[in-house]
């Protein structure tokens, strides 16, 4: 069973910094891309930035400069740490990641955290 759990949202001021976490699990499997999404209310959900397992990136116009995606490979984990944070950052942030999996026959698909929240307000 995979899952995919993320950490470090919160409330920052603009101007302010945020590092999220995301750590996948599963039981016999390979992760592939790794990356954020976000969804603000009354809005579709838009990427972020990904991550390919072997390091190659690629990020929204609106957050490059200010955003940077990386992951750890031992520890299944991807990273997103944000700086320069503006209000129209605020969105539920979900991790993303194609994973394999020995149970389902090494077919890759696409898994979902739950998301964790990011406010940006004065």
């Amino acid at each position: 069973q995979v899952q995919l759990v993320e950490s470090g949202g919160g409330l920052v001021q603009p101007g302010g910094s945020l590092r999220l976490s995301c750590q996948a699990s599963a039981s016999m499997f390979r992760i592939n891309a790794m990356g954020w999404y976000r969804q603000a209310p009354g809005k579709q959900r838009e990427l972020v930035a990904a991550i390919t397992r072997g390091g190659s990136t690629n990020s929204a116009d609106s957050v490059k400069g200010r955003f940077a995606v990386s992951r750890d490979n031992a520890k299944n984990t991807v990273n997103l740490q944000m700086n320069s944070l503006k209000p129209e950052d605020t969105a539920t942030y979900y991790c993303n990641a194609n994973i394999s999996t020995a149970a389902t026959g090494w077919v890759s698909r696409s898994y979902w955290g739950q998301g964790t929240q990011v406010t940006v307000s004065s």
